[in-house]
């Protein structure tokens, strides 16, 4: 491969709903442009960037892959990102490294719900875009309609740029409306010709839209064209170009990634239209010092890069992709890790054709490129050199919204779960892992079902460890409602020194705080050597509440008086003394349940609002206020126990088609119905008779 410069290199995200067609149409371009010599198909499995087991199962892209290509002397690095949505954390780091956005429509079903997601992605980064309406030869696709729904749902800034020829499996091309020619396509060439008289007036018509458009970009270009003048080609390609990079015009392509329609011309609209790295100025960050820092994509500058993805391979170790963002990087070069703050050797640079490694001696700012073994680089890691040390912002990507407890199948597999575990967190920073020592489960949290069963599936077939799920367990907790008073004696005699510890303490319910001890002894009661004694059992006794074995908070434990033997006494003796007061205390003290209580924020649609507020209502939740989000879209603030919401991420979506999400929260504690308390108690002694 070629060496290239910023301004001969376009970093370009294929964005789209599942099954919309982009992982064909990368295979598609990687054929055109002459980068593989035959074309794989997501149906044989075979495909360049659908490589690991599972996208072959699913037939699905699960995770972003690079794909570089070589056309008209310039280098675009296509980036296949996942068409699932809970792949949000691996969308939103190819996202901070492209600087345009193709985003297809399978012309069969129209605008999906995540086609509008990734639509929705692409306007809050301010990316420059091309749609692409791609399986144009499926049968009883209706074209007009199809754009409609695209200016309506996804913008009036979406300006077609060609009108399909021919219908169903006799679609063999398309009008150039920016031309005015005819292009068919047969096999690997494209022949331009003359458009169908029938087509003319409909072409005119929307070339004269493209016009209006390419005018609203200049002053002069809008005053020529408001005076009847001819706009000259060269003028149309400039204000197209100025207009689709300030988000003005959206180009809507048309074609069929199996039948390569359109791809050819697909790739001259990237490169006329899409901006080169060097066009987009300069990126910000901090140095050692935190103070700012701006970088531009120059080789002039000190290198510097940032790591958006990470990959395990079972035989290599680790490789990490980044972004150069100025400067250069070499084989065998020295660089400064800013997680470790460490300089580590690049033994190794290349870039990644899905998952096969094409060696480079070197690479400049703006490519994406990989290297491999590289201590302490994760994903969001900055890289610099030691003398001008630059970080760079981490990408922001959402907290899980979904938890399952795992096992493996075989016991055996223990030992590997936790390493396994740790290296697809490398892989996946939005999967959380922990072990709740309360209930003895081992979870994992994710976007939802399709992300977490990813890992499962991950697990087993580059692992090998098989597992088991099972449901999330809450994690309740205990308190006191009224102020009580109790004794609590410890006296034991068995020859020799005995036990003797007797306290009186009263037992107020706390509200800022889980707990807290004090005394109020007079007279030396109780001798303060022993106070810490009593604070320790009182805490301990505290671990196990007295109505289901949850541990107990929001306690202010007093001690107020006692007695103490001078031979006897010792502090296992005031330690047992507290925790019988407490157990005591509890008889009149009104103990109670406390279940978690989560934040939860949730954006949907403007037409599932009743339907989501009232079901926030049959969880017991409150809704804590409302706002506009984006056009057509509310946000919703509640407050819902978490035990309501742990598969809310699945019913969202079935309630909103898919298209709701939300984010969540953990606030506080409140107490538990009392009509679900006996319940709760009820499960707690199963699940504890099952651990014993």
């Amino acid at each position: 491969m070629s060496e290239y410069k910023a301004s001969t290199i376009k970093n370009v995200i294929l964005l789209g709903h599942l099954g919309s067609g982009k992982t064909s149409m990368a295979e598609s371009l990687a054929f055109i442009s002459g980068r593989i010599d035959k074309k794989g198909s997501v149906e044989k499995k075979n495909t360049i960037s659908d490589y690991t087991p599972e996208e072959q199962t699913k037939q699905n892209s699960l995770t972003t892959s690079l794909i570089p290509l070589e056309f008209k002397e310039t280098k675009i690095n296509l980036l296949d990102a996942p068409g699932a949505d809970e792949m949000i954390g691996d969308i939103e780091h190819a996202m901070s490294v492209a600087d345009a956005a193709i985003l297809f429509v399978d012309a069969s079903s129209g605008v999906q719900v995540g086609t509008e997601k990734m639509w929705l992605e692409i306007k809050k980064q301010q990316k420059p875009a091309i749609i692409f309406v791609n399986k144009m030869d499926k049968e009883n696709v209706k074209f007009d309609e199809v754009l409609e729904e695209i200016r309506t749902k996804l913008g009036k800034e979406a300006v077609p740029f060609a009108l399909p020829l021919g219908k169903s499996d006799q679609f063999n091309g398309f009008a150039d409306v920016v031309e005015l020619k005819a292009r068919i396509y047969d096999g690997n060439s494209c022949v331009d010709g003359e458009i169908y008289p029938d087509k003319m007036d409909k072409v005119a018509e929307l070339r004269e839209a493209l016009i209006e458009t390419v005018a609203g970009s200049d002053e002069e270009l809008l005053e020529k064209y408001f005076e009847g003048e001819e706009l000259t080609p060269e003028e149309i390609q400039k204000g197209l170009h100025k207009s689709v990079m300030a988000g003005e015009a959206v180009p809507v392509m048309v074609g069929s990634a199996t039948k390569d329609v359109g791809t050819l011309t697909l790739l001259h609209m990237i490169n006329k239209y899409f901006p080169s790295v060097a066009e987009i100025g300069k990126v910000k960050g901090v140095n050692d010092d935190d103070k700012p820092v701006e970088r531009h994509f120059s080789t002039e500058e000190p290198f510097s890069a940032f790591v958006f993805k990470t990959l395990i391979d079972p035989f290599i170790g680790t490789i990490s992709l980044m972004q150069i963002r100025s400067g250069y990087i070499a084989k065998d070069q020295e660089i400064y890790v800013s997680e470790t703050g460490n300089v580590e050797k690049a033994t190794q640079v290349f870039t990644l054709l899905g998952k096969t490694q094409i060696p480079m001696d070197i690479a400049y700012a703006g490519d994406l490129v990989a290297f491999a073994k590289v201590n302490g680089v994760t994903t969001g890691t900055s890289l610099s050199e030691k003398k001008h040390v630059v970080v760079y912002p981490k990408v922001v990507t959402p907290t899980p919204t979904m938890y399952i407890a795992i096992h493996p199948q075989d016991k055996k597999d223990e030992d590997k779960l936790s390493n396994a575990l740790a290296k697809l967190q490398l892989e996946d920073n939005t999967l959380e892992v922990r072990r709740n020592k309360e209930t003895s489960q081992l979870l994992i949290g994710g976007q939802g079902i399709i992300h977490l069963g990813y890992i499962m599936d991950k697990m087993k077939n580059m692992f090998k460890v098989a597992l088991v799920s099972e449901d999330q367990r809450i994690v309740y907790r205990e308190t006191i409602r009224a102020i009580a008073s109790s004794e609590g004696r410890y006296i034991k005699q068995s020859g020799g020194s005995g036990y003797y510890g007797v306290v009186v303490m009263r037992f107020e319910p706390l509200a800022d705080k889980d707990y807290e001890f004090a005394e109020e002894v007079f007279g030396g009661a109780v001798p303060r050597g022993y106070f810490p004694a009593v604070d320790k059992g009182l805490q301990e006794t505290l671990e196990h509440g007295v109505l289901a074995g949850f541990p107990v908070i929001g306690v202010k434990g007093i001690l107020t008086d006692g007695k103490y033997h001078p031979v006897d006494s010792n502090e296992l003796a005031f330690k047992m003394a507290a925790s019988i007061a407490f157990k005591e205390a509890c008889k009149s003290a009104k103990p109670a349940i406390l279940e978690p209580i989560y934040k939860v924020v949730i954006t949907i649609k403007d037409e599932y609002l009743g339907d989501v507020l009232g079901d926030i209502n049959k969880r017991r939740g409150r809704v804590l206020g409302m706002e506009q989000a984006t056009d057509g879209y509310q946000k919703v603030v509640a407050e819902v126990p978490e035990q309501e919401i742990t598969k809310y991420t699945i019913d969202l979506k079935a309630m909103t088609q898919g298209s709701g999400t939300f984010n969540r929260e953990f606030i506080r504690y409140e107490e538990v119905p009392g009509n679900l308390v006996d319940k709760i108690i009820e499960e707690q002694k199963q699940h504890e008779e099952q651990r014993k």
